[in-house]
């Protein structure tokens, strides 16, 4: 099954739900006194009782760095990440209520994905991440460790699996649209970045999925529309709340 590996600029995947939010907030509240002021990670969003903190956006801003063929590429903003966050939580939600979070992804999977990911992410290319050295030079500059990168994919991957399933079926992508999207915006990323665009032969079956990710998003977007409108999102720090408010959002703690 091909797997959508470009769903980059709507559900870079969360690395937790509940529980991950429960367990840093735990953290917090157990950390030792020193006599000095430790700023605590506080809850900023609640989606059908599943808690979004502080830290989950800020390690989803870290996380943008992965994503393939970003133009202009620079630091992600709070109010992007906590709206990819309030997506992806509502998957994730689906997908448990249908019981396909248990999904195997094989760790040869997930090397075979990191390592076409290492290959061909236009930020990697001046680390040379294809080498264990240059990799791990990506992963410092962007705050990021391997086992977070690893936790982070393999979720990923499973959510794409549920929305290929879901979706997919009757899409077909023409060869020319992937030597357009070829011409327009992979050689741009790349030059972005100083260096030659790889020949199209190499990146022709990403830019596929990439292309046929676009044409899944209609009907994503759709599908989170109707989530959000039947459940409750509330953002409760207002400096994460998105510009353009979403069916269902609500702003609360004194916001208008």
């Amino acid at each position: 099954m091909r797997r959508l590996l470009a769903l980059a600029l709507l559900l870079p995947v969360v690395a937790g739900g509940v529980s991950h939010a429960q367990t840093k907030a735990g953290k917090a509240e157990s950390a030792p006194s020193s006599g000095k002021f430790v700023a605590l990670d506080h809850v900023v969003a609640v989606i059908n009782g599943d808690v979004l903190l502080e830290s989950d956006v800020q390690e989803e801003m870290h996380f943008a760095a992965l994503e393939p063929f970003r133009l202009n590429a620079g630091p992600d903003t709070p109010q992007n990440a906590m709206r990819r966050l309030i997506n992806r939580s509502l998957i994730l939600q689906q997908m448990k209520e249908q019981q396909q979070l248990n999904v195997n992804i094989s760790k040869a999977a997930l090397e075979k994905s990191l390592e076409s990911l290492r290959t061909h992410l236009p930020q990697c290319v001046k680390y040379d991440c294809k080498t264990a050295a240059g990799w791990k030079a990506f992963l410092v500059a962007n705050e990021l460790t391997q086992e977070e990168v690893e936790e982070h994919w393999r979720q990923r991957l499973k959510i794409l699996r549920f929305i290929d399933l879901r979706f997919q079926a009757g899409i077909r992508i023409s060869q020319e649209s992937i030597v357009n999207y070829y011409t327009k915006t992979v050689g741009p990323a790349y030059r972005q970045q100083g260096e030659p665009a790889p020949p199209l032969s190499e990146v022709s079956s990403r830019i596929e999925e990439v292309l046929l990710q676009q044409q899944v998003n209609g009907l994503l977007q759709d599908w989170l529309k109707s989530l959000r409108s039947e459940g409750s999102v509330r953002i409760l720090d207002p400096a994460y709340a998105p510009v353009t408010q979403e069916p269902g959002e609500s702003k609360t703690d004194g916001e208008g």
